[in-house]
């Protein structure tokens, strides 16, 4: 009897480890998953930095009187690739969006510009670009979620603890975005 009860609580011990192992593995996979995509978004964001200036050199040859727009969106530009912490990264992004919407909505006062092979391949570069970080942003806040969700859940919330994970934030569209767009403004 002695060998058998021995053998009953190694085995239970070993189905406790490897539980454990489960778990942590898990939480390990998911941390990494948002490593991953925060990588993802950083490498779009760099795509688009790397674009404007060609964008920008394009514009100035026709456009004089858009200098502080064009001003605004290097000084954006500039500000966003000195920020590390992705959330202040990314609402920087999102002002450098709207500067250059603004910027391709004036392209319509130039008719040599909006002929421009160049700037046309530019606009259609930007543009997919921004449905890549959209699409990103949707996969992120989905990832982490799973993530936030296993570290609430019981049992992995004694392991998340246990290795001190916390909370992630979601992508949240600022309130300034949620408010629908009056195009007669966009086109002054």
């Amino acid at each position: 009897m002695n060998g058998t009860t021995g053998l009953i609580v190694l085995a239970v011990i070993f189905g406790i480890l490897l539980f454990i192992i489960f778990l942590y593995n898990s939480l390990i996979y998911k941390k990494n998953q948002i490593d991953n995509i925060t990588g993802s978004i950083d490498t779009l964001l760099k795509k688009r930095f790397d674009l404007i200036p060609n964008l920008v050199e394009a514009v100035k040859q026709y456009m004089n009187y858009e200098n502080k727009l064009i001003k605004d969106v290097v000084e954006l530009r500039s500000k966003a690739s000195a920020v590390s912490n992705l959330k202040s990264k990314l609402e920087l992004e999102d002002e450098l969006k709207e500067k250059l919407d603004i910027l391709f909505v004036n392209f319509e006062n130039y008719p040599d510009l909006k002929t421009s092979n160049n700037l046309l391949q530019l606009q259609l570069e930007l543009s997919d670009i921004e449905s890549q970080i959209s699409a990103a942003r949707r996969t992120y806040s989905q990832v982490v979620t799973e993530f936030n969700n296993t570290l609430e859940m019981f049992p992995t919330n004694i392991v998340a603890s246990f290795l001190g994970y916390k909370r992630r934030e979601v992508f949240f569209i600022p309130e300034g975005e949620r408010k629908n767009i009056d195009l007669r403004n966009l086109f002054k």
